[in-house]
């Protein structure tokens, strides 16, 4: 899967938490400064087209669905970290930390 920009992985939080949303619901779960209808329904395409959420049709809008839990992100990003930061190794991800 390819990796999130700050921004959607920040709506998938959202739909993590809600379970499965349409954009306006999502929309409104921003609390401060909501982003735009249409920069959020493009974002959730992103998602999409990336793997990570899936949608079902309701007339003539999308209630969106992720596909990905959040512990199988975790993993995932936790791996990539791992393997880009630490050589792959638990004991240099240790020693990282130990030092810090």
């Amino acid at each position: 899967m390819k990796k999130l920009t700050f921004k959607e992985e920040e709506l998938l939080k959202i739909l993590w938490r809600l379970e499965k949303a349409f954009v306006k619901e999502i929309q409104a779960e921003f609390s401060v400064d909501p982003p735009h209808y249409n920069t959020l329904s493009t974002l959730v395409r992103n998602l999409e087209d990336k793997g990570y959420v899936t949608h079902k049709v309701f007339g003539n809008t999308h209630q969106y669905i992720p596909v990905i839990t959040r512990e199988q992100y975790r993993r995932r990003f936790f791996k990539a970290t791992l393997d880009d930061y630490f050589s792959s190794s638990y004991k240099n991800l240790v020693t990282a930390f130990a030092q810090e």
